[in-house]
Formats: structure tokens, C-alpha cells, sequence
């Protein structure tokens, strides 16, 4: 595994030192903090993110366009200015523990895969990267954003077990048969009996993944 993933909880335990931990190991750190905030506020907390090395970073796409704009024109600067490699930059759309029911609680009128190609639109005119997003939209992002835009794709499980919050899921095959650039595997290696050996599994679930989207080609 070359990126490592450091998110709210790792990182309000032991902030920036195990992103540098991660680093000075030689790996790439995918810094998962999902910022929505003001945009002034973002475009600072992206220069933070910027300033640490990490190779990927997060925004939230519901901040908007001008949040997202002055993040990308921020992080430009910011690398110039400390001669560091500008990080990708990822819109989060629509988060896969929530589905249409929970969408429509809080006000929204359209589907998740609706509102989930509206802010990857919205989030490549802005100038970002790519975005985060359930497998069950790549199609769709594809389509409308174009091969080099960046997905990367949450919600990784084999089925959903009891008691757990993900409720738009993908097998590991799946995500990337359908496309995603990377994919985010958290519990389901944490929590297996034998996690190098559930890694291994994964990692040749990829490869099977990538030969599926060949012949699909």
C-alpha cells in the first residue's frame, strides 16, 4: 500500500506528527478531513494541507464553487511558494452512509446519484481534481466529467454488516471495474481476523477489478 489514509479521528488524536510519521516512511498520505467551511477559512486550511506534504486532500462540494475556487487558487500559490508539489484535490459529493431517504430528511428534492453528479459537475468547472464518490455514480461522473477526472470511491464492503453505517457500498471488484482511480478500505482491514492476509485479498481483487474493466473496454 502506497497511501495511507489519515482521517478525523487519527488525526485529532495525534495531528500533523503522524502525517510527517507517514511520510518520513516513504508513503503518501491521503488527508481525509472533508473541510466545509467558509471559503476563506478552506483556502487556509488548505495551505495547511499543502505546507504538510500530503499528496490528497479533501473538501467538501457542498461549500461551492467559490469555497472551492479560492482552495484550488490557495493551494497553487501555496506550492509555488514552498516549492512543493501541488496535492490532488478532491470534492467530497454525497457521503455513502447517506441514501435518498436521508437526502430528502434534510431537505434535498432530487436522489443521491442526482445530487452526486451535480457537485462532481460543480466541482470539475471549479478547478478540482476529482471527487469522492460511491461506485454506483462513477458511471455517471464519467460521463459528464471525462476520463482524467479523479474518483476516488468510499464504501468499500462485502455485503453490509450489521450495525454498520455504510448503506451505498461496492465490492472492491466492482469499484474498480467500474472505473474508480482509487478506493478507500478501512474497517473491512481493521477488522478481520488476519488484516495482512484480508490486504493481500484485496490487493488481488484489484488486479481482477482492472482485467474486468479491460475486456469491458
Amino acid at each position: 500500500m502506497e497511501i495511507f489514509k489519515v482521517g478525523k479521528e487519527s488525526y485529532t488524536r495525534y495531528g500533523p506528527c503522524i502525517v510527517k510519521r507517514i511520510r518520513e516512511s516513504g508513503k503518501k498520505v491521503f488527508l481525509d478531513l472533508k473541510f466545509h467551511d467558509i471559503p476563506n477559512t478552506v483556502a487556509g486550511a488548505a495551505v495547511g494541507a499543502v505546507e504538510q506534504g500530503v499528496y490528497m486532500f479533501n473538501v467538501h462540494g457542498l461549500g461551492g464553487r467559490e469555497m472551492m475556487e479560492k482552495t484550488v487558487a490557495a493551494v497553487s500559490r501555496a506550492a509555488q511558494e514552498t516549492a512543493l508539489p501541488p496535492p490532488i484535490i478532491l470534492a467530497v459529493t454525497v457521503l455513502t452512509s447517506l441514501n435518498d431517504v436521508d437526502l430528502k430528511q434534510v431537505g434535498f428534492d432530487c436522489s443521491a446519484s442526482e445530487l452526486t453528479l451535480r457537485l462532481a459537475r460543480l466541482a470539475k468547472d471549479s478547478g478540482i481534481s476529482g471527487v469522492v464518490a460511491s461506485a454506483r455514480d462513477i458511471a455517471n461522473i464519467r460521463r459528464a466529467c471525462g476520463n482524467d477526472f479523479i474518483i476516488v470511491t468510499p464504501g468499500i464492503r462485502e455485503g453490509v454488516p450489521a450495525g454498520d453505517d455504510q448503506k451505498r457500498v461496492s465490492t472492491v471488484r466492482d469499484a474498480i471495474k467500474a472505473g474508480a482511480d482509487y478506493i478507500v478500505v478501512g474497517r473491512p482491514i481493521r477488522q478481520a481476523a488476519d488484516p495482512v492476509l484480508r490486504v493481500e485479498e484485496i490487493i488481488s481483487e484489484i488486479a481482477d477489478g482492472l482485467a474486468m474493466r479491460e475486456r469491458v473496454e
